[in-house]
């Protein structure tokens, strides 16, 4: 029987890229035996200056090659070019960051002879890599999830499956190859792509320690559930963010961010700013001036330098997207601008005004080139309209008055808020992570690595201490 394949193709126009082969059941089983029993035999284990080493060369292939993974990510996963080189930039420094924690991760001493029975004795905790780490990844970010998922594994010692999203394989692909040509032993770190059912079947089996999910809310809290005693996990999902905009607030300062953090790679990102809960003394301004510059957006090919947002991943998440849009409309919303369908991948960016509290545009996730705008008069009412669903990830505000900012960061129920700066702000060493619907756990570099790691404990008695 002919060995079954996904088709990877282009987000913008559906060409066709590449044909990859999808892994058996069985051949993933046999993926997973060499990891358990290269981690098992402990003679096998990569001292941490040899891990070093191996990173230094994998950043410098990076950097050497970013212009060519940026195009490749940029084809496959439809994020404009200049946003695919920023997110292979990241990649880089990604790396960095993973040497440098290389450096700090260690146990520390327990103090002693606190007791009389403790006396004699000292103690100190050391780190160990916990296991074989199987990453399920998204396709928003198909070279920095990678990153953040698979070099927290190799940095901290463990043997690392990474499962990249069916939509977006070649960038993990391409990054695997350039881990082993930079010296990582192959059974450390194996791409595989299987169906959904061999994924499942994966996450259940005691063979691995640790789960690191990147993708939907429903998939995630159902892997976990099903995950074999004693295998921890991460799970990053999405968000609804909301950003509360005071009448204080420098307008000129925040439109650019606003816009660029509500439509960066059509608003296909698990912090995209999705909605606004603007002052009416300041609304009529804001509203007309960010119609303005959403209207200006550039849609179109990813692969030009002029596109500012590009496609959605598939057809199905337009179709989505379109009418959730439609619903919005119908139940009293004023579309802004946008909101028209260009091509089968295509859409317009749309601004809403007011959509309905209970409309999946104000409740749900939308992933998709959509912002929603909303007027109040009382701050404490607009804190509680933005709290008022199942999420729990990143929000902002921005106002003048550091009273108003530190009350807001209290209030908002967010695991991060940003101040004077929008929702989707990232950098790689910081703590990323969401709560409630939108996760559990922490990512960034060296918060994985410590989590992909066991601390274990030495005691030692002696009659001379």
């Amino acid at each position: 029987m002919a060995a079954m394949t996904v088709q990877v193709a282009a987000p913008y126009d559906r060409h066709l890229i590449r044909e990859v082969p999808l892994a058996s059941y069985d051949e993933v089983s046999t993926v997973l035996d060499r990891a358990r029993d290269l981690f098992h035999d402990r003679r096998r284990w990569l001292p941490k200056y040899e891990r070093i080493r191996i990173l230094r060369n994998f950043r410098d292939l990076l950097a050497e090659g970013r212009e060519g993974l940026a195009r490749q990510a940029a084809e496959e996963g439809g994020k404009p070019l200049a946003d695919s080189l920023t997110e292979v930039n990241r990649a880089v420094n990604g790396v960095d960051v993973a040497i440098h924690e290389l450096t700090r991760i260690g146990g520390s001493e327990i103090p002693m002879e606190l007791t009389e029975s403790s006396k004699n004795h000292i103690a100190y905790t050391m780190m160990e890599p916990a296991g074989v780490v199987f990453a399920v990844s998204a396709f928003n970010h198909p070279v920095n999830l990678i990153i953040h998922q698979v070099i927290p594994a190799v940095a901290a010692g463990c043997p690392v499956i990474v499962k990249p999203a069916a939509a977006t394989p070649l960038s993990c692909l391409s990054l695997t190859d350039m881990l082993h040509q930079a010296g990582l032993p192959a059974d450390w770190c194996r791409a595989v792509l299987c169906e959904r059912e061999v994924t499942q079947r994966v996450t259940a089996d005691s063979r691995i320690a640790f789960l690191s999910f990147i993708g939907s809310a429903k998939v995630g809290w159902k892997l976990r559930s099903n995950l074999a005693p004693g295998v921890r996990c991460s799970l990053e999902h999405g968000g609804a963010a909301p950003v509360i905009v005071e009448p204080d607030a420098d307008i000129d300062a925040m439109l650019p961010g606003l816009v660029k953090g509500g439509y960066y790679h059509a608003g296909q990102v698990c912090v995209s700013v999705q909605r606004l809960f603007v002052h009416r003394k300041i609304m009529p301004e804001l509203r007309d001036r960010m119609t303005e510059l959403v209207r200006k957006l550039r849609v179109g090919d990813p692969l030009d330098v002029a596109t500012e947002v590009g496609p959605l991943i598939k057809p199905a998440e337009l179709n989505r997207v379109e009418g959730w849009v439609e619903e919005a409309v119908r139940g009293g919303a004023q579309l802004l601008c946008g909101g028209r369908r260009i091509s089968d991948t295509c859409y317009e960016p749309a601004l809403l005004l007011e959509p309905p509290l209970q409309s999946k545009c104000s409740q749900e996730e939308v992933f998709g080139p959509v912002v929603c705008l909303y007027e109040y008069d009382d701050y404490l009412d607009a804190v509680d309209r933005a709290n008022r669903v199942p999420f729990s990830f990143q929000a902002s505000v921005y106002t003048a008055s550091l009273d108003r900012a530190l009350d807001c960061v209290r209030r908002l129920k967010a695991k991060t808020v940003l101040v004077n700066e929008h929702t989707a702000f990232r950098v790689d060493w910081m703590p990323f992570g969401g709560a409630e619907m939108s996760g559990l756990g922490t990512g960034g570099i060296g918060y994985a690595m410590r989590d992909m790691c066991s601390e274990k404990l030495m005691i030692i008695r002696s009659g001379v201490l």
